[in-house]
């Protein structure tokens, strides 16, 4: 290991125990903003401190065996001191290799909850089938996790499509993992509705954004929002309101409008139609960056940019591609049914290597 990546690990762990003696003065509690920040910054740190700490006692490990081996006459003790060597040397090696992922810039939003919209795209009402699917597939993949999924509006179809659904998915790290499902996704096969069993391709359009904390300024003035208060719409029953208490934004600058029903009061909905808009206008802010910042974005998995086709389903031969890696799976059913992990794991390990090697070249 180098000795600045090592000096960078000690100041990690110095700064863990300041925090750490921080925490445990009397009063520290009584600021509670700079003590959850204190926490939250502990937190992060946990996984580095710890891997670091058991970087040094395999590093220790190794020294110790070899210093023993010197002075042992013993064939046999000098075997088990080299079997021990080589235990430590692998550890120390794959400890090395997790603390220099660690040590990669983080993403702000990776902690953040997450707001989807898909959109049917080519293929008529075969696209709008493909996008209830790919609804669906999200949701069970955060079920799977133990994230909760909250649906703000949807456009429906008669036969069970949907045009459009933006929903939020809440829980830890979901960002950090699902931030790579921004993009294109193509799908190939026979519609129900094809009497000729001819196989069609038809596309969805998936925009993933981090939720934005109240902390982070967006400045929206108020002469550029149109509100617009409805009554609810559905398919019935006591779950719609028949009162005035849905809430339609339009952002004029952008021409960006939310809607927001799902709540049973004007107020609910009103603040959540803002936090949407607020998280548009941030992430709209954010693909600006990105375009700004072309070469990085090469450096990494894919683009970023929405019109970029990702991934393809292909129903006959239970075959799931991603284009980004050159990754191919043969398991559509259990994707389908949220089984995302096969595909994520590869997508963040890409990304993390070739973050690496960017590292690495301007180093």
């Amino acid at each position: 290991m180098q000795d600045s990546m090592k000096e960078k690990l000690k100041a990690l762990v110095m700064r863990n125990e300041d925090i750490t003696r921080e925490l445990m003065a009397p009063g520290a509690a009584d600021d509670l903003k700079h003590y959850r920040a204190l926490m939250k910054e502990q937190n992060e740190l946990a996984p580095v401190v710890e891997t670091y700490t058991e970087y040094e006692k395999q590093e220790k490990n190794m020294d110790d065996a070899l210093s023993m081996m010197d002075g042992e006459s013993d064939p046999e003790m000098k075997e088990l001191l080299r079997d021990e060597l080589a235990d430590s040397k692998k550890a120390v090696g794959e400890l090395e290799e997790k603390l220099r992922i660690l040590l990669l810039p983080k993403d702000p939003n990776d902690d953040k909850n997450v707001i989807f919209e898909i959109r049917a795209g080519a293929g008529g009402e075969e696209a709008a089938l493909f996008a209830a699917d790919i609804y669906r597939m999200y949701v069970h993949y955060a079920e799977r996790r133990g994230w909760k999924v909250e649906t703000e509006n949807v456009e429906e179809t008669g036969i069970g499509g949907m045009k459009f659904v933006t929903f939020t998915v809440n829980g830890q790290g979901a960002y950090s993992r699902l931030k790579y499902e921004s993009g294109v996704h193509r799908v190939q096969r026979v519609p129900e509705t094809e009497s000729g069993g001819r196989i069609h391709t038809s596309t969805c359009t998936v925009a993933v954004m981090p939720e934005i904390d109240d902390d982070i300024e967006i400045n929206i003035p108020a002469e550029d929002v149109r509100m617009d208060i409805t009554r609810a719409s559905g398919n019935g029953g006591q779950g719609v309101n028949t009162t005035d208490s849905a809430v339609r934004l339009t952002h004029i600058p952008t021409g960006i409008v939310i809607y927001s029903q799902t709540e049973r009061s004007q107020l609910q909905n009103k603040a959540k139609a803002w936090a949407l808009l607020r998280s548009k206008l941030y992430d709209l802010e954010q693909q600006k960056r990105h375009d700004a910042e072309a070469d990085l974005r090469r450096s990494q998995v894919g683009t970023g940019d929405r019109s970029e086709k990702i991934r393809t389903y292909n129903y006959p031969q239970s075959r799931v591609t991603d284009h980004r890696i050159k990754l191919t799976v043969y398991c559509l059913d259990d994707v389908m049914n949220g089984d995302l992990d096969v595909l994520i794991d590869p997508l963040i390990a890409a990304d993390q290597a070739a973050k690496l090697l960017k590292m690495g070249e301007t180093r």
